[in-house]
């Protein structure tokens, strides 16, 4: 009776007509849907910026607090595009819904995509870090040949938080759980080149038709031979996932819920059981707030 409300029963998977590359493109465009994230926005957006990221493509899903605003005083205007995204769709025959956040994604793919030489999709809690160069179009120079970068994530807990504490995120979350490809906390978001994306998940994409992915020492898998200890690599560019921040600002986002249409008792445990795996043993990793010292430093150009 109620199949229509389970998330294997809905459309994340969206095929697209790549975009053809414009004369010149060039650089990194990050596209981000959002909703009240104010607090941490500015923090997300000044990191980014200064790890080389040209562009900022913001989906604004149904945002009431000031997110946008810090946004605009954050960075320049030529650098962002925020557009008005607050809404679910179900396909009109089989009532399934069609998620909202890939829906996105295919649409910054098709629209911004030309412009640029390389494209990632992630939220406001990931953080792409450099770790072999000043900035992350740097880094990527090596991996020119690479048409879709899978880039695992390295999964951040409350570390012993229970209200937010004052300070960004990457000075104040620092454990993490210390296998990337541990079962249940697994998983990837990509930098790609836009001009080649045939299609579209929220972790996982395709390229030319093609599944296949690289990890970041440049090194192609197959989609199922990405799930592989071999595959780790985060010696260029490291994923950090700050999955729950503060334990105040968890249950806020459980109480959220998540972008695709989830019963609560299902989102709930499943939250929770993530983050006990998290929490389970952690190691400290401090490579975002030392790529931040380093390059405000002069050390990186």
């Amino acid at each position: 009776m109620f199949g229509f409300l389970r998330r294997d029963a809905s459309m994340t998977k969206i095929a697209i007509e790549p975009p053809a590359p414009l004369p010149g493109r060039r650089g990194l465009v990050v596209v981000l849907i959002v909703r009240n994230e104010g607090r941490h926005i500015a923090e997300w957006a000044r990191f980014h910026r200064l790890a080389g990221v040209d562009h900022f493509v913001v989906y604004d899903n149904g945002c009431t607090d000031d997110t946008l605003e810090v946004l605009r005083r954050t960075l320049p205007d030529e650098a962002l595009s925020v557009i008005p995204w607050n809404q679910k769709f179900r396909d009109g025959r089989s009532g399934r819904e069609i998620h909202n956040q890939v829906l996105a994604y295919a649409h910054a793919t098709r629209n911004f995509g030309g412009r640029f030489r390389w494209m990632s999709w992630i939220d406001v809690d990931e953080f792409l870090v450099p770790k072999t160069e000043g900035t992350l179009p740097l880094a990527l120079a090596a991996l020119e040949g690479c048409q879709a970068i899978a880039l695992p994530w390295h999964m951040f807990g409350r570390n012993g938080h229970m209200t937010p504490p004052p300070g960004g995120v990457l000075g104040n979350y620092t454990r993490r759980n210390p296998d990337p490809m541990a079962d249940g906390l697994r998983n990837f978001k990509y930098i790609a080149d836009p001009c080649a994306v045939t299609a579209l998940r929220v972790h996982c994409m395709e390229t030319n038709g093609s599944s296949d992915c690289w990890n970041d020492a440049g090194r192609r898998f197959t989609l199922r031979q990405r799930d592989s200890a071999a595959f780790y690599s985060a010696a260029r560019i490291q994923l950090n996932h700050y999955y729950t921040r503060s334990d105040a600002e968890l249950r806020a986002k459980i109480v959220r819920g998540p972008n695709l249409t989830t019963p609560e008792a299902d989102h709930l445990r499943r939250v929770m059981r993530k983050v006990a795996a998290i929490e389970a043993g952690e190691v400290e990793d401090r490579a975002a707030i030392d790529y931040v010292r380093r390059r405000s430093a002069g050390e990186w150009p």
